[in-house]
């Protein structure tokens, strides 16, 4: 994922937060195609921890609450599927703000 991002930064005029937002979205549709399990299958966590595999959590969430709670599913799987990483990665967040020390760039 790295290799791939770093090429898209090298060769193309794409900035950083639409290569973040390219990978978010490829991970939504390979997940919604079921191309994203068997990548998930074989690279573990090293498929489910990048960008694109918080994009298949979100399609797998809203997938399997579609099927439960019909069309309000879709918005509210996504959300439940993914409450954890984002809660951890604010919670560390602000614990690591809190600890280190801000200095500008010189």
């Amino acid at each position: 994922m790295c290799l791939i991002g770093q090429i898209l930064m090298d060769k193309t005029k794409l900035t950083p937060a639409r290569i973040l937002v390219s990978f978010v979205t490829a991970g939504v549709i390979l997940g919604a195609l079921g191309i994203y399990e068997p990548i998930y299958k074989y690279g573990k966590a090293g498929a489910s921890v990048p960008l694109p595999g918080f994009g298949y959590a979100l399609a797998k969430g809203a997938i399997k609450d579609v099927e439960k709670y019909g069309l309000i599913g879709a918005f509210t799987g996504g959300l439940k599927a993914t409450a954890a990483g984002v809660s951890a990665a604010i919670f560390f967040g602000y614990i690591m703000a809190l600890v280190s020390k801000p200095r500008t760039k010189k």
